[in-house]
């Protein structure tokens, strides 16, 4: 069984949407007791991302790849899967067609 949530209660939400790479991957930021996650999609495409704090990257919907810094290799990621990302590092990130939808907690 899954525990990615399928909603989440009782959170403020910025309307302003943090658009990267074009449009190709667009997110909404939840604010929660002090707690920090950001809501988002990504469309076809292969993007690359820093992280400043460890990621926990929960795959809501869709199909994507990931490989690590450091990593030689590309992971699948389908909905209900985690991967997580260590702070001050990076990862590239892929979709091959329709959108990946995810929910990034900053741990």
């Amino acid at each position: 069984m899954s525990t990615i949530p399928e909603q989440l209660d009782q959170i403020s939400v910025k309307l302003k949407a943090n658009v990267y790479f074009d449009g190709g991957v667009t997110s909404h930021t939840l604010l929660k007791d002090g707690r920090k996650q950001t809501v988002g999609l990504i469309r076809p495409g292969n993007y690359h991302f820093k992280t400043d704090a460890p990621e926990r990257m929960d795959i809501v919907a869709g199909d994507c790849r990931v490989m690590l810094a450091r990593e030689e290799s590309w992971r699948n990621y389908s909905a209900g899967q985690t991967f997580h990302v260590p702070g001050q590092s990076a990862f590239d990130i892929a979709v091959d067609k329709g959108l990946a939808e995810y929910l990034c907690t900053f741990e």
